[in-house]
């Protein structure tokens, strides 16, 4: 009898009272929601609904050797996807070598203002970048009075998509206007990078939640030490003392500013621990990103068709987990609801695309070193305007702890500038 009224109460209760079953299943869902690990790993079984056929359908093509036997207007797209030219070049492709040497030639005048562009274009999309994603990410939208609170974006997935496909867009033009070598690697690998760059950015945004924004700004700029450690234990790699003076001047700097930051009213300002294991995600994924794109440039292609190719996995993968979720179109009715998100939204994407591209430029026209040494202030730049415009405290310890940091990364960027020009021109560089 026990047994018999246990099967039968429930479904009485769903048959008498079934939109009390379905508000309380929808309070439970909204509570799993609000946990940043569930919604990891629903975005990763979105992400593997498409992985997993198409990695199957690759496996087959290869398998049966599809094509030496392949014909018909499959083909061409089969062929691209799966098995591409296969032609193989140097890392560096002789568009941007040229570019570079035309650079050079330039009079001085002309270099110092396509300098200061290039500067004022990447401090200008990403300074505005910094501020846009912890506007959207830690503020309400809606509240008329400060009395209310307003409502909350939470989805940080959509906004890699909005990211994405407006950076596709962009990279789309640019290759249909300027010519672009041949396109040789299968079209597939550039999965491996998008999988890992969605992953690396959805962490950048979730991590705001828990995290304050210099707090973010400095874990990148840290990023070197868990680098020099993977490449010490994994593959034997031998580094410079400076490069172990100035790895222990980040450690010391960063852990002076985790120390002594004080809390705010604000959840954005407050350190936890979810937070740090986010930010250990977004290095991960970030470092895997950057290594696969540096093994994809051996095949002949420009950077902005790296661009393209990353972007439009990207698309893909976020627009088909967030159609499988139902969140695509909640986002949008959310972007219907506030049109200051709508715009924030639209500003943010339009700044990551053209942040892309001026990268690819400075890099072409004036190096590595000068654009790290541009965007190592532009990080300096962006905890100043963070703390200014959000109101987060920082203590006089933690104002040296930051300046020890960039003090640290510009040493680094000065001692292998010296080290490239001291080197005689037929040793080969080291990595």
């Amino acid at each position: 009898m026990p047994s018999f009224s246990r099967r039968v109460w429930p479904a009485l209760v769903l048959l008498l009272f079934p939109s009390t079953v379905a508000a309380e299943e929808a309070s439970f869902l909204d509570g799993w929601n609000d946990v940043w690990l569930f919604r990891f790993f629903v975005n990763i079984l979105g992400y593997a609904t498409i992985i997993v056929p198409g990695y199957i359908l690759i496996s087959y093509f290869k398998r049966s050797n599809y094509i030496e036997r392949g014909s018909g207007l499959c083909y061409p797209v089969v062929k691209t996807c799966v098995y591409g030219s296969e032609d193989k070049t140097g890392l560096l492709d002789d568009a941007s070598v040229t570019s570079r040497n035309e650079a050079d030639s330039g009079s001085s005048v002309k270099q110092a203002f396509r300098l200061i562009f290039c500067a004022a274009g990447l401090q200008a999309s990403y300074l505005t970048w910094g501020v846009l994603q912890e506007r959207v990410m830690t503020r309400s939208y809606g509240a008329t009075t400060p009395e209310e609170e307003g409502e909350r974006f939470k989805d940080s997935q959509f906004l890699v998509f909005m990211n994405r496909i407006l950076a596709l867009t962009v990279a789309g033009i640019w290759c249909i206007l300027f010519k672009q070598p041949r396109h040789g690697a299968p079209m597939y690998k550039y999965s491996f990078a998008s999988l890992s760059n969605i992953l690396s950015s959805w962490c950048q945004y979730e991590a705001l939640k828990y995290i304050s924004f210099p707090t973010q700004v400095l874990a990148k700029a840290s990023k070197v030490i868990p680098v020099m450690l993977m490449g010490k234990i994994v593959s034997r790699k031998s580094y410079e003392y400076w490069e172990y003076f100035t790895a222990v001047l980040i450690s010391v700097g960063v852990s002076m500013f985790l120390l002594t930051s004080t809390t705010n009213k604000h959840p954005s300002t407050v350190t936890t621990f979810s937070g740090v294991v986010i930010l250990v995600g977004y290095i991960v994924f970030d470092s895997f990103t950057s290594n696969w794109q540096d093994n994809l440039f051996k095949y002949k292609m420009s950077s902005v068709q790296m661009m393209f190719g990353v972007n439009l996995f990207s698309c893909l993968f976020t627009v088909g987990s967030l159609l499988e979720q139902g969140a695509f179109f909640d986002s949008l009715a959310f972007m219907t609801r506030h049109s200051e998100f709508a715009f924030h939204a639209v500003l943010l994407s339009v700044c990551s695309a053209c942040g892309q591209l001026f990268i690819f430029y400075t890099i072409n026209q004036f190096g590595a070193a000068v654009f790290t040494i541009i965007m190592t202030l532009r990080q300096a730049i962006a905890i100043l305007l963070s703390c200014f415009l959000y109101g987060h405290a920082v203590s006089p310890i933690g104002g040296f702890g930051i300046a020890v940091v960039f003090l640290a990364l510009f040493l680094r960027v000065y001692a292998r500038s010296r080290m490239k020009s001291s080197r005689p021109s037929g040793l080969p560089q080291k990595v």
